[in-house]
């Protein structure tokens, strides 16, 4: 089984798919988690690039090809092997995330990140997404109040130093994305209270799975 979060910056994934693995493996499924960008010992040092502020004038062909080279090392080296041992693969943000960010924020064209996606990794895409949906506005007072409390590194914010249009284009992005696949999308209220998003998502995954 193959599992994804997918949000705008703020929108609680990293606190949930924690709180997913607790719950499956108290129903006895075997549970890895994982992130992309880096997932692998390679892709830690694309994630470094990807994320530093520092690589602010990064051209938008560069990023994307970045992340998908952190995608093709980390589907061979870590989602492949895992999946095929029937582990349970919980993933923080994944292929939809390279549409939303890429294609819809950026300006690049979907179509050739979607062939991209079916050439490259065999279209290989989750059994289940779950959409973190909040305002874009609450989810970057989120992040940075995370970032000025130390709990979130101020070494990975160059999405968030991004305009709020760029979140507001992510957001419509993900939303776009859920009605064109409903039956593999579910989205949650993630403006609600850590406690509510986990029961949230905890009756997802009983009414399709447990």
């Amino acid at each position: 089984m193959f599992i994804t979060l997918e949000g705008i910056e703020g929108s609680g994934k990293t606190t949930q798919i924690k709180n997913i693995a607790e719950f499956l493996q108290s129903k006895g499924q075997d549970c890895v988690i994982t992130r992309e960008p880096g997932g692998t010992k390679t892709g830690k040092k694309i994630r470094a690039i990807l994320l530093d502020p520092e690589s602010r004038d990064m051209d938008p062909l560069t990023e994307l090809l970045l992340y998908m080279a952190d995608r093709s090392q980390h589907i061979k080296k870590f989602i492949y092997p895992s999946l095929s041992s029937g582990k349970t693969v919980l993933c923080d943000r994944y292929y939809d995330a390279t549409v939303v960010y890429q294609g819809f924020a950026r300006g690049l064209d979907i179509g050739l990140i979607i062939r991209l996606h079916e050439l490259v990794f065999e279209n290989l895409k989750p059994d289940i997404t779950i959409l973190l949906d909040l305002p874009a506005e609450t989810g970057l007072m989120r992040a940075w109040q995370q970032i000025e409390n130390g709990s979130r590194t101020a070494l990975e914010t160059r999405f968030e130093k991004e305009t709020l249009s760029f979140h507001q284009k992510v957001r419509s992005g993900y939303l776009e994305l859920a009605k064109k696949e409903p039956l593999r999308f579910r989205i949650v209220d993630a403006s609600n209270d850590e406690n509510q998003v986990k029961n949230d998502i905890i009756k997802i995954l009983s009414a399709k799975w447990i």
